[in-house]
């Protein structure tokens, strides 16, 4: 089973290739090739899911090395993939909805003439997410990491002929950075007080085992989970890294779609819980993760409650859902699994509603605003019925997949000792009533309610079959999946290889008590959200209150960072050029200018004549002579 294992990123790798290198030759059926590269992958990667799903618990951990990548002094790093229950199930996810979206960019991007490159950063996108998550290492990890980071970049800016798309692509870039050098720094205290920067060695083998992270002091272990949480934070979009997200958006809806559910954006969880024996030993850096998950999930929901952009009420909301996983990553193995099983559901609820909304856009002329929507279901039904159940399932009603995860974290979240899960719990609680109100307000506002829209500007309907079954196929996916993997804790079960036991945690709540509360804040918060949007929608959004203004920007976000980082970085970027230009380079024109002047004057002794010449070589020779002779006389001043 293993060796098949390197076709994984193979296919997708070989697929962005060909497209890369075959230039214009390929543009009318190029796009097939990165389907049928994705397609092959995706057979592959469930295969091998399903293999693994029939070995015997103590064999579901498997570490396969292809190559000594680099050997010097005492760091020998094998490029090698670690195949064990928590890095199948990214495959599944990774190669099944990234093929779903390779077959709806088919026909998304019908019109597109350069199709064939997008495809071809698709695939790439595919490849580089199975290395990060495959990797037996931080540093292969890394290599990932950074191709994620790239890919992203190349499709976000797609369409870099609009200048919103190619500002949004260095934003994302810029922003990622940040967040990498956390993971170099975190690497870098790995090296230096461990001398390992594989799994096997600085985790153990699973679960269990002796792992060298246990011998780290509580300060090192901690700077290494702070660290991580950066990276973490940058990836994933979690507080206060998150400002590039929304404006990812201008990209096209394949790639939001991408990021979103099965890609980038969930590369940070994973990191998060991949390190989990790290955060075991640094309890501050535990307490931090969920502080940073409770205040993003908190910080997205407000504001997707006043984008009127489809998209960016979207992406607010994977900001928010993302956030809820942190939190989960944050608190421990009772945490791990929770996190995991959330991110699983919550990557098909959100494919499907990506795709959604660009199917509304493409019946829409491209319209994003939801203020000219309303009433599409009359002629979009399939796309209507699909976003529906993803509404369900990202509210948590039971019995779709969202209620199975996310109440798992909820409950979770009240889990402790002191003013801890009141805190985070209560935050979980109220995020649940908030995400109800803005996918609400965005259901209302663009299928239910009265038409804002008219004819012939507008000419609502429904999408090629193309673009309609890849939504149909996640809309079953929110329905069932959640309650399939929550059976018998199955999913739970299937992680124990990786993060350990959850065990039996007691809530400080009893749990019909907060299955009540969470159902009563999203009924009232969806209740709130139908009452508010179902009739009158102004085509200009209102003024709104204090906070209203402050979420439509993103709550400053982008001023906040302005002040503490850009402008007191270009503070310090012209006192160095003028520090540049006005001493260094000064001075070194001084110097040169000097050295000229002396050359100039020493020029004018090159007159060309010989009788010159010979002058001053005898007065040079006269001058030599009085030396010697002064030397003597002084030599023999001194022997007297």
């Amino acid at each position: 089973m293993i060796g098949y294992a390197p076709w994984l990123v193979g296919f997708p790798l070989i697929g962005a290739a060909v497209l890369l290198l075959g230039g214009r030759a390929l543009d009318k059926w190029g796009h097939w090739i990165g389907v049928l590269a994705s397609s092959a992958s995706m057979i592959l990667g469930l295969w091998l899911l399903f293999r693994m799903i029939g070995a015997d618990p103590a064999d579901r951990v498997v570490d396969h090395s292809l190559w000594t990548w680099l050997s010097a002094g005492g760091l020998d790093v094998n490029l090698a993939l670690r195949l064990d229950p928590l890095s199948m199930t990214f495959v599944g996810l990774v190669t099944f909805v990234g093929w779903l979206i390779h077959l709806y960019s088919v026909e998304y991007m019908a019109h597109d003439p350069h199709r064939r490159r997008f495809f071809a950063y698709l695939n790439l996108f595919i490849a580089a997410m199975l290395v990060l998550v495959l990797a037996d290492s931080y540093l292969v990890l890394f290599i990932g990491w950074e191709g994620v980071g790239l890919a992203s970049y190349l499709l976000i800016g797609f369409w870099d002929h609009k200048r919103p798309n190619a500002v949004a692509a260095k934003k994302a870039f810029v922003m990622n950075r940040v967040g990498d050098m956390g993971l170099i720094v975190a690497m870098a205290l790995l090296f230096a007080h461990t001398g390992a920067l594989d799994y096997g060695t600085l985790l153990g083998s699973g679960a269990s085992g002796t792992a060298a992270v246990d011998g780290l002091d509580q300060g090192t272990a901690t700077a290494v989970g702070l660290a991580l949480l950066l990276a973490a934070c940058g990836k994933s979009a979690q507080f206060p890294l998150q400002a590039w997200l929304g404006d990812a958006m201008a990209g096209p809806t394949p790639v939001s779609a991408l990021i979103h559910a099965a890609t980038m954006v969930t590369a940070g969880v994973y990191l998060l819980v991949r390190s989990g024996p790290i955060l075991d030993a640094a309890p501050t850096a535990q307490l931090v993760v969920v502080i940073v998950g409770s205040v993003t999930l908190i910080f997205g929901a407000i504001v997707g409650c006043a984008k009127d952009d489809i998209k960016k009420a979207l992406a607010a909301s994977t900001m928010s859902q993302i956030g809820y996983m942190m939190l989960a990553a944050g608190l421990g193995p009772v945490g791990y699994a929770f996190a995991i099983f959330h991110l699983i559901t919550h990557g098909f609820f959100k494919a499907g509603l990506f795709l959604g909304a660009g199917s509304v856009m493409h019946g829409m002329n491209d319209e994003v605003n939801m203020r000219g929507f309303g009433a599409l279901r009359h002629v979009m039904r399939l796309t209507a019925w699909s976003m529906f159940f993803g509404w369900l399932a990202i509210l948590g009603i039971p019995p779709f997949s969202g209620f199975w995860s996310k109440d798992k974290i909820i409950e979770a979240a009240f889990v402790g000792e002191g003013w801890q899960p009141w805190v985070f719990g209560g935050a979980a609680l109220i995020g649940a009533g908030i995400t109800a109100f803005y996918m609400t307000r965005l259901m209302t506002m663009t299928f239910w309610g009265r038409p804002r829209w008219t004819e012939p500007e507008y000419h609502p309907h429904e999408s090629p079959g193309l673009m309609v079954w890849p939504q149909v196929v996640l809309a079953v996916g929110s329905i069932a999946l959640g309650g399939v993997l929550a059976f018998g804790d199955v999913f739970t079960t299937w992680l124990e290889p990786v993060v350990g036991t959850p065990g039996h945690h007691e809530p400080v709540l009893a749990v019909p008590v907060l299955m009540g509360a969470t159902i009563g804040v999203v009924v009232l918060g969806a209740v709130i959200g139908y009452a508010m949007y179902r009739r009158d929608v102004p085509a200009e959004a209102p003024r709104g209150s204090v906070l209203t203004r402050a979420a439509r920007r993103d709550l400053f976000q982008d001023t906040v960072n302005e002040g503490l980082v850009m402008k007191p970085g270009q503070g310090v970027t012209a006192v160095l050029v003028t520090a540049d230009t006005g001493v260094i380079a000064r001075g070194w024109a001084t110097l040169a200018g000097g050295v000229a002047a002396l050359g100039a004057w020493l020029r004018k002794a090159q007159t060309g004549y010989v009788r010159a010449y010979a002058a001053s070589m005898a007065a040079g020779v006269l001058i030599i002579g009085v030396v010697i002779a002064l030397v003597a006389t002084l030599g023999q001043t001194a022997g007297a």
